[in-house]
């Protein structure tokens, strides 16, 4: 299945452009979100959206379309595109590399293509602010998930100094490979578990993120009993649709300092947006919070 390029550029009218690549993507904010800044700046750009199917086939044409096209400057990745995208580009940052996987592509001046990971940036700025009481080397920290953005959320809590990182997948061995990547080297370890116990992982964790897509609306739901969570834990959710999940709900019911994802989006967009339209990192304000959460419901 052949991209739309073709309604991508219409919209674009000739201003340099970026935009979101997924599959699906039609739930994305961040058209809203470098919107807002566009607008907020004056900047005569544009940020779209594009569905492109999963395989390599129609990302690599996508790759080659942002390469070809004069006024294209890059674009955003979501899933499943994050790690499968690495071999198709001309460099990759060595952060991105070290993550393994990409969220950002920047066309750069003599116009290869470079890959960058801004979510690990997001993830752990946007945990900072909703949380600043989180102090990393308390206590473990649980991971669902181990996808492309789990392996940034996962080299982020390594480098903030989590005594332990305790990793489940719905595919262990997925979940080995990543341990594998992010285990460091100062005696600190990565416990791998299997994910029908992933309520007894819970036991003494300071924090809980959730990576997977379960909980997503169209997905679904994320099976979880919070009964053995301390109450002081902090759960960060990086689903945004809908912006309150049903793991947020229960954590806030009971106590815990909640998180969701449309701050580490927020975040993550303001590296890609400088590099893409040429102009100091942007700002993540309420304001903006309000715009990109729509319908979502804003808090």
């Amino acid at each position: 299945m052949t991209p739309d390029f073709d309604t991508l550029l219409a919209a674009a009218q000739d201003r340099p452009f970026a935009f979101i690549v997924g599959w699906p993507v039609e739930h994305s904010r961040s058209p809203l979100i470098h919107g807002y800044w566009l607008q907020e700046r004056g900047i005569a750009g544009h940020y779209g959206r594009l569905a492109v199917a999963p395989g390599g086939e129609a990302l690599r044409a996508t790759i080659d379309f942002i390469r070809r096209t004069p006024h294209a400057r890059g674009c955003n990745l979501t899933l499943p595109h994050k790690i499968d995208v690495l071999d198709m580009l001309d460099h990759v940052e060595p952060k991105a590399a070290h993550i393994g996987a990409v969220n950002t592509v920047v066309k750069r001046a003599d116009g290869t293509l470079e890959g960058r990971n801004t979510d690990a940036f997001g993830f752990i700025t946007a945990l900072r602010a909703g949380a600043p009481g989180w102090k990393p080397e308390a206590a473990p920290a649980v991971v669902l998930g181990a996808g492309g953005a789990s392996h940034a959320v996962c080299h982020a809590l390594v480098d903030a100094g989590v005594p332990e990182l305790r990793l489940l997948n719905r595919t262990r061995q997925t979940a080995i490979d990543l341990g594998a990547q992010v285990t460091p080297k100062d005696g600190r370890t990565v416990v791998i578990d299997s994910w029908d116990r992933r309520n007894a992982a819970l036991g003494g964790a300071g924090l809980l993120v959730n990576t997977t897509s379960l909980g997503q609306k169209g997905s679904p739901p994320l099976e979880l009993d919070l009964a053995a969570l301390p109450n002081a834990s902090v759960v960060d959710d990086i689903v945004y649709v809908p912006l309150e999940t049903a793991l947020l709900a229960a954590a806030r019911e009971r106590g815990n300092a909640t998180i969701d994802g449309l701050d580490m989006l927020l975040h993550q967009a303001r590296p890609g947006f400088a590099a893409w339209f040429g102009v100091a990192m942007p700002e993540v304000t309420p304001a903006l919070r309000r715009a990109a959460a729509g319908d979502l419901g804003a808090r």
